[in-house]
C-alpha cells in the first residue's frame, strides 16, 4: 500500500512510517489521548494543502533547546544530511518530562505536501474557532469532528486519514511538531536532558545557598552583646578617621609627587633637547672628521708620489741623457756620433764636425751650470760648425771642424782647426782644475 510522502518537521527529510503506526485501533488513539496532558498554550491544526503555521515572537523552552541544539551542531562534528535541517518556529508552551509509557518514537508533522485540498466545511471552521477559545476542552470534539468532515470530504484511504489524525494529536498535545527521525528526535532528547543537567546544578546552588543563608542567620543570632557592638562601632569610627587622614596625607604626597613627576619631565625634556644638540654636533664633528681624515690621506698620496718623482729625478742626470757618451771600437761616441777617424776606416767629416760640435755643447754647458768663465777662450756652439774665440793677445778665430776639400785653402783650415782641438783641450784643463779647487774630493779618471 503506498501513501504520500511524509517529512521530518525539522530537517525535512522524507520519512517512511512504521508498519505497526499504519492500522491503529479506537482504543489506541484513547490511551494516546489520555496519556499526553494537554498544553495550555497550544492551538487547533488543520489539515490542508501547502498549510503551515505562523510562528510567533517569541520561543518556547522546548523550541529554544532545539535552537541551541542547532547552533551546537553548527560547531560540533558534522551530523547526517537529515540532521541538518531547518528548524521552523512555533509558539509551545513550557516543555514537560516525558511519561514512562512514551517508549516509540513518532515521526513527521501534520502537514502532507501531496494531499489534495479541500475547502473547509463550517463544521471544521466551528471546530477550528472552539479551539482557539477553549483549547483544552476542544481537543477531542476538534479531532472527531475533523476526523468525520475529511471522510467525507477528501479521498484520502482511511490509513492515510489515520496517520494524520495521530500526528495531529502529537503535534497538538505536545510542544514539537511531528512527525520527527530518529536523529532529530535524538538531538531533541539530548537537549532537554542538557537544560535537564543545568537546572539541577542550579537547584544545587540554590539550595547551598540557602545553607549559607541560614548558617549566618544562626551565627547572627549568637553573635556579640549590643555594648561590645557599640564598642566595635566606635573602634571602627576611629579606625575610619585614622584612614581618612592616611588618605589626606597619601593624597598631599602624591600632589607633591605629580609636582616632582611634572618637575622631571621638564628636566627630561630639556635634557633630551640637549642631548639632540650634543648628537648633531658630534654628527656634525665626526663628519668633519672624516673629510679631514680623507684630505689628509689624499695630502699624503700625492706627497709620496711627489717624494718618488722627486726621488726618481734626483737620480736622473740630464747631462747623461743628452750627451751620451760611450764608444764604437776605436772611436770615442758622443749622441752616436763617432769622434775622430784612423787609417782603414773612414769617417765622414759631417759625422766628426756633428761629434764636435756636440762635445763643445756639453763643455758649454758645464761652464754655465758652474757659472764659470774661462779666461782666454769663448765657446761658441754653432752645431757641425762650432768655432772657439780667442780673447787675448792676438784675436783669433778657430774653426772646429775639418773637410775634405783638395785645395790651397784647406791647408790654413786645417791649422786653424788644429788650433781649435787644442784651445778646446785647454779650456777643459781650465774647467778640471777649477772643480777640483771647489771640492778636491772629486776625481777625474781621464786625466
Amino acid at each position: 500500500m503506498s501513501f504520500g510522502p511524509i517529512f521530518c518537521q525539522q530537517c525535512k527529510e522524507p520519512l517512511q512510517l512504521d508498519a505497526s503506526l499504519i492500522d491503529l485501533a479506537p482504543s489506541a488513539y484513547d490511551m494516546i489521548t489520555a496519556t499526553l496532558q494537554p498544553s495550555s498554550q497550544s492551538h487547533a491544526r488543520h489539515l490542508s494543502e501547502g498549510h503551515k503555521l505562523v510562528p510567533t515572537s517569541s520561543l518556547s523552552p522546548a523550541k529554544y533547546a532545539w535552537q541551541r541544539s542547532r547552533n551546537f551542531s553548527a560547531s560540533s562534528p558534522p551530523l547526517s544530511p537529515r540532521a541538518q535541517g531547518k528548524q521552523p518556529k512555533r509558539n509551545t508552551a513550557v516543555p514537560h518530562a516525558p511519561l514512562p509509557n512514551e517508549s516509540f518514537v513518532l515521526l513527521q508533522d501534520s502537514v502532507i505536501r501531496d494531499m489534495p485540498s479541500a475547502a473547509p466545511s463550517p463544521l471544521r471552521l466551528k471546530g477550528s474557532l472552539t479551539a482557539r477559545h477553549n483549547p483544552v476542552k476542544s481537543v477531542d470534539t476538534q479531532e472527531s469532528t475533523q476526523f468525520e468532515t475529511d471522510h467525507d470530504a477528501s479521498p484520502l484511504s482511511h490509513h492515510l486519514r489515520s496517520t494524520a489524525r495521530l500526528l495531529n494529536i502529537l503535534s497538538t498535545r505536545t510542544e514539537i511538531d511531528h512527525p520527527l527521525c530518529a536523529e532529530c528526535t535524538q538531538i531533541l532528547i539530548s537537549t532537554l536532558q542538557r537544560q535537564l543537567d543545568e537546572t539541577k546544578r542550579e537547584r544545587d546552588g540554590y539550595i547551598a545557598f540557602e545553607k549559607e543563608v541560614r548558617k549566618e542567620r544562626e551565627r547572627e543570632g549568637q553573635g556579640p552583646t549590643e555594648e561590645e557592638s557599640e564598642k566595635k562601632i566606635e573602634r571602627l569610627k576611629v579606625e575610619e578617621r585614622s584612614a581618612i587622614e592616611q588618605l589626606k596625607e597619601a593624597e598631599r604626597e602624591r600632589e607633591q609627587l605629580d609636582e616632582e613627576l611634572r618637575l622631571l619631565e621638564l628636566d627630561e625634556k630639556a635634557l633630551e633637547v640637549e642631548e639632540a644638540e650634543f648628537w648633531r654636533a658630534h654628527n656634525d664633528h665626526i663628519l668633519i672628521a672624516e673629510q679631514q681624515a680623507a684630505q689628509l690621506a689624499s695630502l699624503r698620496a700625492a706627497y709620496a708620489a711627489d717624494v718618488a718623482t722627486l726621488e726618481k729625478l734626483e737620480r736622473t742626470n740630464v747631462y747623461n741623457d743628452a750627451f751620451c757618451i760611450g764608444h764604437d771600437g776605436v772611436f770615442g761616441t758622443i749622441n752616436g756620433l763617432r769622434l775622430g777617424r784612423v787609417p782603414g776606416v773612414p769617417v765622414e767629416w759631417a759625422e766628426i764636425n756633428a761629434a764636435w760640435g756636440q762635445t763643445l755643447l756639453l763643455l758649454y754647458t758645464i761652464v754655465r751650470k758652474l757659472d764659470f768663465t774661462f779666461e782666454h777662450y769663448r765657446l761658441v756652439p754653432m752645431g757641425s760648425f762650432s768655432r772657439i774665440e780667442k780673447m787675448t793677445g792676438d784675436k783669433a778665430t778657430y774653426e772646429l771642424y775639418g773637410s775634405g776639400d783638395l785645395h790651397f785653402g784647406r791647408l790654413l783650415h786645417n791649422r786653424r782647426f788644429d788650433i781649435a782641438m787644442v784651445a778646446f783641450l785647454d779650456c777643459l784643463k781650465h774647467l778640471i782644475d777649477y772643480v777640483q779647487s771647489q771640492d778636491p774630493s772629486v776625481d777625474f779618471p781621464h786625466q
